[in-house]
């Protein structure tokens, strides 16, 4: 049978159902909303929308999530409409079988070329936050000679009237929720970045008051954005491991009945399923500053708290206790041939050197009160990245790397060159996690066999830098090159003690087999 709404009372015993009116609670949201969020994917379909229908059941809202898509439209029309918009959602244990559950909590999916839709949802008084998880480069405006894209451009030269960058399309939206009442919102970047609240803002008042120079929108429209008793930009740190749809759970899903659950990949290269496979740990803490009310999300485990306090949490995540040791794992993977994190997990060599790299993190470290370091990385090394029943894959973390050093190793290096008691001499895993990065980069692995590196917007740049390093009889000091870029490291390490270190550890790694014994050296 076909997993839609029509079926979802005939489904296999094995899936859990929603204990709420699905046709109710989607009239409720559509005709009065209080969630839009955009972003359309796994992380949201597999977590965030789980939280709301986790409210449902529990009888503490009546309103579900409008999901809005602007990367990737055939989303919506091959992911979403087919199935009335529920998600299978499968959790993977380490030690038990998985779960399966239909989250029945997104009421409506919609295009974001649909801009009388998201502009009736925008202008209701009873939407109480804006949320995103579009990836960190979704709230870019800028190329890398600090020039505006050519969308963002293009954008700022027609004004609101039918802008095509995502932030130009929020900021339109929200000139409409303006015009209309000047009604209060919360605007909520959930993507795995820093200061990902700060980003968002930024990005938004960047492109209004170039809006305003040009006439476009008002001085007041400005205020409006800037006035927190108006519009907020809540600080927020997430995590859940909602890797790419695994085969092997859509057979099992077939097994059990339910004959259209095989993933796709769309003319944009999205590999998505109308199921989502996901880890069973989860962490997501929010600043509180929500001027039109919200959902009391903190009854199913969300933390609500002060931005000082998100902002240790996401500082100790994403510098210390997990994205670090993920980068490493991804790139190190992919040269040593690996397909399976968990499976590298069961290699004592890079177990040690994530083992390292946390351990100098954690030196530096600020401990946010509401979660202990020191568990949260043992849960990470332990039980997270062992799990094997989470078919997530080197190949998958390594995209973007380079929009994701300047937070995973440089700012735990700015943290030590800051402190007095500390020298940059103390670490050698940090340095080999990017020394690892930049070996990557040449698309050869340890047997010299090319690999296909996954997208990255540097990444023919870089790749240019490096074209003609072979071996170590090539290298010409090609990687200063690339080390003394601050955009990608947060600082220039030219400058530093440790640009010697990775660059001979660069070099080490050159010859045919050397990647795996400098590993053993190092750890030894």
């Amino acid at each position: 049978m076909k997993f839609n709404y029509k079926n979802l009372n005939a489904c296999p015993n094995e899936i859990i159902m929603p204990k709420y009116n699905l046709e109710h609670m989607r009239k409720a949201t559509c005709e009065h909303p209080i969630w839009l969020h955009f972003g359309a994917g796994n992380i949201f379909r597999g977590y965030i929308a789980r939280l709301q229908d986790d409210l449902l059941n529990l009888n503490l809202t009546d309103r579900g999530i409008i999901a809005a898509e602007t990367f990737d439209e055939e989303i919506i029309e091959k992911i979403y409409k087919p199935y009335d918009n529920l998600v299978l959602l499968t959790t993977l244990y380490a030690s038990k079988d998985p779960q399966f559950r239909s989250i029945g909590s997104i009421a409506e999916g919609v295009q974001a070329s649909n801009t009388k839709r998201l502009e009736e949802i925008i202008i209701d008084p009873s939407l109480q936050m804006l949320s995103f998880t579009i990836t960190e480069k979704g709230y870019n405006l800028y190329s890398l000679t600090g020039e505006f894209l050519g969308v963002v451009s293009e954008d700022i030269k027609n004004g609101p009237a039918n802008p095509k960058h995502v932030m130009s399309i929020i900021t339109s939206l929200l000139y409409k929720r303006f015009l209309k009442g000047a009604y209060p919102l919360a605007v909520v970047s959930m993507d795995n970045c820093s200061h990902n609240g700060e980003k968002l803002k930024n990005a938004i008042l960047t492109i209004a008051k170039h809006w305003y120079e040009k006439k476009y929108v008002t001085s007041e429209f400005i205020l409006y954005l800037e006035n927190e008793g108006k519009i907020t930009f809540p600080w927020s740190m997430i995590d859940k491991i909602t890797p790419r749809p695994a085969i092997s759970i859509a057979e099992q899903l077939h097994r059990l009945g339910l004959e259209n659950m095989s993933p796709i990949t769309t003319a944009k290269k999205t590999f998505i399923a109308p199921f989502v496979n996901a880890e069973e740990c989860e962490y997501l803490v929010i600043e509180d500053a929500f001027p039109n009310g919200r959902p009391p999300l903190e009854r199913v485990g969300v933390y609500f708290t002060t931005r000082e306090t998100v902002n240790q949490v996401e500082t100790m995540k994403v510098t210390t206790c997990l994205n670090p040791l993920h980068t490493a794992l991804a790139v190190y993977g992919c040269l040593l041939g690996y397909t399976s994190i968990a499976e590298e997990m069961d290699n004592p060599t890079l177990k040690k050197l994530i083992e390292g790299i946390g351990a100098e993190g954690m030196k530096v470290v600020v401990h946010p009160k509401i979660i202990d370091p020191k568990i949260f990385l043992e849960e990470v090394i332990k039980k997270r990245l062992p799990n094997k029943s989470i078919p997530d894959t080197p190949q998958r973390i390594a995209t973007d790397t380079s929009q994701k050093i300047p937070v995973r190793y440089g700012e735990t290096i700015k943290a030590y060159l800051a402190n007095s008691k500390l020298s940059l001499e103390e670490l050698k895993y940090i340095p080999m996690a990017i020394a690892g990065w930049c070996r990557y980069l040449l698309g050869r692995d340890d047997a010299h066999k090319t690999f296909q590196r996954s997208a990255d917007p540097m990444l023919e740049d870089l790749t240019d830098i490096l074209k003609n390093v072979i071996d170590t009889n090539e290298y010409q000091g090609e990687l200063k090159n690339i080390l003394n870029n601050e955009k990608i490291f947060g600082l220039d390490l030219t400058q530093t003690v440790l640009y010697n270190v990775i660059e001979n550890y660069f070099k080490d790694m050159l010859a045919k087999g050397a990647i795996e014994q400098l590993l053993k050296q190092l750890i030894s």
